[in-house]
């Protein structure tokens, strides 16, 4: 069965962006963000949520289209359609068992971008097997957290961690439920 991933830039109090989706504090240069981008090769599937989804409108993203060009997409909305779907772009709907089946799939491991709400639910469901942080070294304040509102409590086993450039570090954990 395969996992997944969900790996995110994070500030140390737990933001993954902040007020107005501003992501402008977080190390966009540098070899940990380099590593960043090489990791993402070895994914062949994506999932977020509508939010995730039309946050790449801002850096030229155009709906209907593949954010990740080697990448199946599974974008989950209830709300969200496209005049145009590029091939290998598919919404559906939040299911707890479309998550199930794409975990079931041949493949790599399943790729979770952004966050947020969407990260909460499948905390919630207990779907997310692996935490994948790109720690940044700075207080966001206020925004959007990690899991959203989630209040559940799990342990985590970290596997890896590296200290980059800036005081980047990209941190590595299973899930425990």
């Amino acid at each position: 069965m395969r996992n997944i991933v969900y790996y995110v830039a994070m500030s140390l109090d737990g933001y993954i962006s902040g007020i107005n989706d501003d992501i402008s504090q977080f190390k966009a240069e540098g070899n940990g963000v380099t590593q960043y981008l090489k990791d993402l090769n070895n994914y062949d599937t994506v999932i977020m949520g509508r939010k995730t989804y039309e946050f790449g409108y801002k850096y030229g993203l155009k709906p209907g289209q593949k954010a990740y060009e080697h990448m199946k997409h599974v974008i989950f909305s209830e709300t969200l359609k496209f005049e145009n779907t590029a091939e290998g772009v598919e919404i559906s709907e939040r299911d707890i068992h479309k998550i199930k089946e794409l975990k079931k799939e041949e493949g790599t491991a399943i790729y979770l971008c952004g966050g947020g709400t969407f990260a909460e639910w499948l905390l919630e469901h207990e779907l997310i097997d692996q935490i994948k942080i790109k720690l940044n070294p700075f207080l966001m304040g206020e925004g959007t957290r990690l899991f959203g509102e989630s209040k559940k409590q799990v342990c985590l086993e970290l596997i890896e961690s590296k200290l980059y450039e800036h005081g980047l570090q990209i941190m590595s954990y299973n899930i425990k439920y």
